[in-house]
């Protein structure tokens, strides 16, 4: 969690209202003028929307995200529906169009806020290969990332239970720091949670260390379970398959190095930064890009926070033949002073089978 600087939401709020209560002002003062005044509407409101983003971004941190979204969500409306009376008589028009654009905008903050960050999908894909002496079914855990395990990550853990994978994957980032509880009691609640669950896979359960999570903090989380943790880079002949788990610091590393193995290869690493470099495997796995949490139709991701292309930073991508890359979307999302939200990147449980050719 960093520190956050710059303004504080109490500042950030009162000079965003301010904002609002000055354009509306200015508003008021046109609202009787013809034609023209359409131009000057607009000029106004965008005028107030890049000093509300100017005024976010003076945090430059995740919180610049957070204050923002208040910007764009809250005091952004409150100008539209402020204009919108004081424009219904003269230019009820424009008055019309602004009440669209708020609906828009609050439309897109209940999906955002309210439904699609424990609206979770689960995923199916497929991988044949002739190296596979039988059917795999791998399930994909990566960034629960919450601060106040509960119902949903229960009805995660559920829905692992009934795919009845093989093997178990962990990808890092568990938890985050609670603003009002102590990280000790939100790692026992969680670790009920999981124990209660009851998982298992014949071929093991295995979690490697996200960059959110406390340095030798693993033990702790996944005690009493029969998870294994890898938090140094190491191989383990699985079978049907070879296992390598990767430490932070590998996973992070875009010319990191890995040979072919005989087997089926499977890498699992953090952030999908590692497959990059000449790691010479069948299937790669990752998280930490949340799918990029909000993405833009026609656009993709806003941001990932790793080096692979836009377009690598979800979903299955097969990088050269025989070579694929599965960067999970994730179960939760940033937390601390990033604001809690999800665009058009629901969260994802990810299910992959491997099947022998």
């Amino acid at each position: 969690m960093h520190k956050e600087r710059g303004l504080s939401p109490f500042a950030y709020n009162c000079a965003g209202l301010l904002l609002v209560g000055v354009a509306l002002l200015t508003v008021r003062r046109l609202r009787g003028a013809r034609p023209p005044s359409v131009i000057a509407f607009l000029l106004i409101g965008g005028t107030l929307a890049c000093f509300i983003a100017f005024l976010s971004l003076l945090d430059f941190g995740f919180g610049s995200l957070r204050l923002l979204a208040w910007g764009v969500f809250v005091q952004f409306p409150l100008f539209l529906l402020g204009a919108a009376v004081l424009l219904y008589r003269q230019q009820r028009g424009l008055a019309i169009f602004s009440l669209v654009v708020m609906a828009v905008l609050l439309l897109i903050s209940l999906d955002a806020f309210l439904i699609e960050p424990h609206w979770l999908q689960v995923t199916h894909r497929t991988i044949v290969s002739p190296k596979l002496p039988r059917p795999v079914r791998v399930a994909v855990l990566a960034d629960i990332q919450t601060d106040t395990p509960g119902r949903y990550e229960a009805r995660v853990f559920r829905e692992v239970k009934k795919a009845k994978p093989d093997l178990i994957l962990f990808a890092g980032d568990y938890l985050v720091r609670a603003p009002h509880a102590g990280y000790e009691q939100v790692m026992q609640r969680f670790n009920v949670i999981l124990r209660q669950a009851d998982l298992s896979a014949p071929l093991g359960m295995y979690a490697i260390a996200g960059n959110v999570d406390p340095p030798d903090g693993l033990p702790a989380i996944f005690s009493g379970t029969p998870v294994k943790i890898i938090e140094e880079t190491q191989t383990r002949d699985l079978g049907p398959l070879v296992l390598i788990g990767l430490s932070l610091q590998d996973s992070f590393n875009a010319s990191y190095n890995l040979p072919r193995q005989r087997k089926f290869h499977l890498v699992l690493g953090h952030t999908p930064n590692f497959s990059l470099g000449q790691v010479d495997a069948d299937l790669l796995v990752a998280g930490h890009t949340h799918g990029g949490q909000v993405r833009l139709p026609l656009y993709g991701p806003v941001m990932t926070l790793c080096n692979v292309p836009r377009q690598w930073a979800a979903g299955m991508t097969e990088i050269t033949p025989g070579k694929h890359l599965l960067v999970s979307r994730g179960i939760g999302m940033e937390r601390a002073d990033a604001p809690r939200l999800r665009f058009l990147c629901r969260p994802e449980l990810a299910i992959i089978e491997l099947r022998p050719k």
